[in-house]
């Protein structure tokens, strides 16, 4: 919820907002979308102000967001601080790339409420906290800062103790990283790394492509590797392509095929490799590869969906939609996809259940504001009438 729609609500409820906590203010309410810290690592200025005023004995009262919208009879609003997401929603709702949730998931720092055919489903605030938690350690901001503000702000949020083990992995793992609009952080030291951008393949003809052979790299691993096995390879290659090596990553992934070339998962790493290399028609055929090998990887059905999307291969990309959400029919990126793609083409009133059964999963991040705008339709034209006063 944003500061306009919160203040919207306490006016219409018949209070007064304020942007600033005073001596007449009763109430705070602390939003959920991570903790409540600034810059340097010490609690809202608004939270120490409203702490020492209630010490005065002021009848001032601290609440968090959920706890306000229950007072207000809003459960079903309330209910949507507590959704799970997909990695491609947090990404668009907290500017952190898909690749980068990929990573925080598997060195343990987030931790799924549950997944769907491998598809993980988050807690928005487990990952806004990792974010935040990032973006402060990379900044310089002590640990023993943060986790004595953590102290302080923990009566408010259940999740207290759950920030504070998260704040200790980054303080000691290196292998977690941050992006800022410069490039990867490592929090525990602060160190920069250099790397490609992952959101930028470099192109390439997709005609030449599809004719040669994939060049081999000259990437060697550096610890020693002449027994290495399926599990090895497979998660050096991930190693690699989470530090934005994917040229180093490809080979990799292709050692750990040669043992067992029935591992959907490694196609899928694969085919993301090759991918953000600007090899687009491999990719295509590695996520295919992944899809044969298990038909209910959605996550593979959906990158299939994207890439003939972006090669212009409508009809081809919902297919893939249409087959994604037959094994997983509330799956919101195929719904969110698949009504853009029938709204390019152009078919709305087919794109119309889509964005509506995705405004069910998500109602607050660019992607819902979206659907919600397609739903409501273009502004009505007006006669511009022109009067004659002579």
């Amino acid at each position: 919820m944003t500061h306009a729609e919160a203040m919207e609500l306490v006016n219409n409820h018949g209070g007064t907002s304020t942007q600033h906590v005073n001596r007449q203010t009763t109430m705070l309410v602390v939003g959920e979308e991570g903790w409540p810290l600034e810059a340097n690592g010490q609690p809202s200025v608004k939270w120490q102000d409203a702490n020492n005023l209630a010490r005065q004995g002021l009848p001032l009262r601290t609440i968090t967001e959920s706890e306000w919208l229950h007072l207000l009879g809003l459960d079903e609003t309330r209910t949507e601080i507590h959704k799970a997401y997909t990695p491609a929603m947090l990404s668009n709702l907290l500017g952190v790339s898909v690749h980068l949730i990929r990573r925080w998931d598997r060195a343990g720092l987030i931790t799924p409420l549950r997944r769907v055919h491998r598809l993980p489903y988050f807690s928005f605030q487990d990952v806004a906290s990792a974010r935040r938690l990032s973006e402060l350690l990379a900044q310089g901001v002590p640990r023993s800062e943060i986790e004595r503000s953590l102290g302080q702000l923990a009566p408010l949020f259940r999740n207290g103790q759950r920030s504070i083990d998260q704040l200790e992995m980054l303080a000691h793992d290196s292998r977690i990283v941050f992006r800022d609009q410069h490039g990867l952080i490592e929090p525990a030291s602060g160190q920069r790394l250099l790397g490609f951008d992952d959101d930028s393949p470099t192109t390439t003809e997709h005609v030449s492509e599809a004719r040669s052979r994939l060049p081999m790299t000259d990437w060697s691993p550096s610890r020693p590797h002449e027994h290495w096995g399926f599990r090895d390879w497979f998660d050096q290659g991930r190693e690699l392509l989470e530090e934005d090596a994917a040229e180093e990553s490809i080979e990799a992934f292709r050692m750990c095929l040669m043992e067992r070339p029935d591992e959907a998962e490694a196609h899928f790493h694969l085919a993301e490799a090759l991918y953000r290399c600007g090899r687009s028609r491999a990719a295509l055929e590695r996520y295919h590869a992944a899809v044969e090998h298990d038909h209910g990887y959605i996550e593979a059905w959906t990158q299939l969906g994207c890439l003939h999307a972006e090669l212009g291969e409508h009809e081809a990309a919902l297919d893939a939609f249409e087959v994604a959400l037959e094994v997983h029919p509330d799956f919101p990126d195929a719904h969110w996809h698949k009504g853009e793609i029938l709204h390019g083409l152009d078919r709305t009133d087919e794109a119309i259940p889509h964005w509506e059964r995705y405004l069910t999963f998500d109602n607050r991040g660019p992607w819902a504001e979206t659907a919600r705008q397609r739903l409501n339709g273009p502004e009505p034209v007006h006669d511009i009438v022109a009067v004659d006063e002579a």
